[in-house]
Parts: structure tokens; C-alpha cells; sequence
């Protein structure tokens, strides 16, 4: 269904080259945001109190066509087993016409994931990869934390910001997702199966795939006309949308809580942090109309709101309970927040920090719960 290799090759040519630099200034950043890598770990550990629980190093640098093929590689581990067991379900190659429609599909496929991606390549600052290929051994890395050096310096040009204020601060975000999930082990396999669910989940065959087409091409009309569609709902089937709400949560808090880290450490370390979120604010909403509908179509805005929802409910929660008790959205699946409650914080409190007791004497049967009486008072 995909040609991983096109993908990686149309990535790869479509990409926009990074910023003009000498050689020595190229090695310069490489080897300052290493070191700023690790050394936003102590900030964000003394800052969140989480400790990782897997061996941290300094982060992998990468250009645009290394950021465009580790995440073919990420795209790869996920999805190929889930492709290969649709295939056989199916029976997609029971016939050679259907192996011929088959290739020529997978290429389209490989082409459309290479041209979003090499836009993507030129916008993204950093990453936690968390789904890597096995070692040689066999062994699952557990993740890795990437910095792409030329969005980096091509950012800081832009904005005028002082480059090691604005490095470390890139680090320290990027560094709390490193911490989120290497300090809840379990963290990883969550997103892992959500992503196997919804993907499973597709009703994708061919009437639905016409229709998802009739959907999407209306969700690009409305777009122009300044309208609020993307192409994410456009080819979502009715049995994926609760999935993608608990995907939404947990990567709205993921992105939220590292918006809040790198902004509430800034001023201890990062001197100009409030000058560089004014000006890096100014610039994602100073983009021009066609990268803007571009954005809208891919779902870029959602990520901005994400950023936006997650970073209040973290603000307002630390503010209510404190620190320790907010880090116990990372104690298991069940503590995570859901939708609702990362737009009413209150309600996660309620539910998790400090649920309130049922009332002495109210009937219910020991050992069976009262279902009537079950929901916490707000």
C-alpha cells in the first residue's frame, strides 16, 4: 500500500535546502545543541521531579533529508505489520490485476507521504522518535530525541533571537517529551496500540474510499473559502473518531505539558524567553495564505490548538494541586486525562487528585457501587 522507498526519494528531492552556512558554523551548531541537549535534561528533571528510567545521551542531529527518512522508518515500523495483516484479511493480491493495482497505488501512496513530509521537514525544530527499526540485534530501541539543525538556525535568523537562548529552549521542550515517555514506560505502548486501533479500524474499501476522495475534495473547496475542514476528518470513518479523541488527549497533554516546561524553566535559564515565545507566537501566526491552508489541510492548526489546551490544563492544574500531584497523569492509562478534562481541568482534579466520597448512609449495597450516585461533584 506504500512505497516506503518513493516516499523517502520524493521526500528527499522536494525538500527545500536549509539555510546558507560555512562549514565551521554547521559543525559549531551540531556539536552546541548536543550539548544543550543534554544539559536541558537536569533543567526539565529538577523542574517536573520525573526521572528517566532508560539511559539518556545527547540528541541526534539531523538535516532535512535525515528528519524525512527516520520518519519513513517510524511510518514504516508502525504501519507495515498493520498492512501486511489488512492485505491478508482482504485478500488484496488474490489476482494479478489486483497485484498490478496494488504497486501502482503503493507508489502514489509513497509519492503523496514523500511531498507531505518534505513540507514538513522544513518546519519542524525537533522530535521524540518513538517508533524506531530494531537494532541489529533485534532489539526495539526504545526511542530517540532529534533536533533538526538547519530549521533551528534558519529559525533563530528569522526571529532574531539570541541562538543559545533559543537552542536551549527548543531542548527543553523536546526534552520533556524524552522525559514524559522514558519515565512512564508504559506511555509508549499506549500511543502504539490507540495508533494500531485507528488504523484498523478504516472501513476503507473501495465505495468508502470514493466517498472519503467526494470528502475530501469538499474539505480542500471549504478551506479556500476560508472555511474550517482538514483532511484528517475528511478521511476519518465514524468508528475512528472515539479513538482519535484519546489520541487527541494524550498528545494534547504531551504537547501542552512541553509548551509549559520550556516556557516555566526559560526564565531561571533561558534569559530571553519571554521576547523569543512573543516573537516565535508572532511568526506562527504570521504565515501566508497558501501556507496557511496548507496547515489547515494537514492539521497543523489542531497541533497549534494542542499546544494552546494542553498548556492551560498543565497551568491550571499545577496551579490547583502542585507539581507532584500533576505528575499523576503519568501513572497509567487510566490517570490520563480525556478531552473533556483537558478543557475542564477541574474535572480531572476531581476525578483523579481528589475524588470526592460517596456520602455515608446513602443505600447502596456494600461491595456494589451506586452508579447513580458515582460521578464526583463539580
Amino acid at each position: 500500500m506504500i512505497d516506503w522507498d518513493v516516499a523517502v526519494n520524493t521526500g528527499t528531492r522536494l525538500v527545500r535546502p536549509g539555510p546558507q552556512v560555512s562549514l565551521a558554523d554547521a559543525r559549531e551548531a551540531v556539536t552546541h545543541l548536543r550539548e544543550l541537549s543534554v544539559t536541558a535534561q537536569g533543567h526539565v528533571r529538577e523542574f517536573t521531579g520525573m526521572n528517566s528510567l532508560e539511559p539518556a545521551g545527547p540528541a541526534v542531529i539531523v538535516d532535512r533529508p535525515g528528519w524525512i527518512k527516520a520518519n519513513v522508518d517510524g511510518f514504516r515500523v508502525v504501519l507495515e505489520p498493520l498492512i501486511d495483516r489488512l492485505a491478508s484479511e482482504r485478500n488484496l493480491n488474490s489476482a494479478a490485476s489486483g497485484t498490478l493495482t496494488s504497486a501502482v497505488g503503493s507508489r502514489v501512496t509513497g509519492v503523496q507521504l514523500g511531498a507531505v513530509l518534505s513540507y514538513l521537514a522544513g518546519r519542524v525544530l525537533g522530535q521524540y522518535e518513538l517508533f524506531l527499526p530494531p537494532d541489529p540485534d533485534g532489539t526495539a530501541p526504545t526511542g530517540r530525541l532529534t533536533l533538526v539543525a538547519p530549521n533551528i538556525v534558519h529559525a533563530e535568523r528569522e526571529l532574531d533571537v539570541d541562538p543559545r537562548d533559543f537552542r536551549l529552549w527548543v531542548c527543553l521542550h523536546e526534552e520533556t517529551h524524552r522525559t514524559q515517555f522514558t519515565s512512564s514506560p508504559w506511555l509508549r505502548e499506549y500511543v502504539q496500540e490507540q495508533m494500531q486501533e485507528f488504523l484498523l479500524a478504516s472501513d476503507m474499501d473501495a465505495s468508502a474510499f470514493l466517498e472519503r476522495l467526494r470528502s475530501a475534495g469538499e474539505a480542500v473547496a471549504e478551506v479556500m473559502r476560508g472555511g474550517e475542514g482538514n483532511l484528517i476528518d475528511a478521511f476519518q470513518s465514524e468508528g475512528q473518531s472515539e479513538i482519535l479523541d484519546r489520541i487527541t488527549a494524550v498528545m494534547t497533554l504531551a504537547e501542552g505539558h512541553g509548551d509549559y516546561v520550556m516556557d516555566a524553566v526559560g526564565p531561571e535559564v533561558v534569559p530571553s524567553v519571554a521576547e523569543i515565545r512573543r516573537r516565535f507566537q508572532r511568526r506562527r501566526e504570521g504565515a501566508n495564505r497558501i501556507d496557511k491552508i496548507i496547515r489547515q489541510l494537514l492539521g497543523l492548526d489542531l497541533k497549534m490548538k494542542q499546544y494552546e489546551e494542553g498548556a492551560a490544563f498543565v497551568r491550571e492544574v499545577v496551579a490547583k494541586v502542585g507539581m507532584d500531584e500533576f505528575n499523576r497523569v503519568w501513572e497509567s492509562r487510566e490517570t490520563l486525562p480525556t478531552m473533556e478534562e483537558i478543557r475542564n481541568p477541574e474535572a480531572w482534579v476531581n476525578r483523579v487528585v481528589r475524588p470526592v466520597p460517596l456520602p455515608e448512609g446513602n443505600g447502596q449495597v456494600l461491595g456494589k457501587p451506586d452508579i447513580t450516585d458515582s460521578t464526583p461533584n463539580e
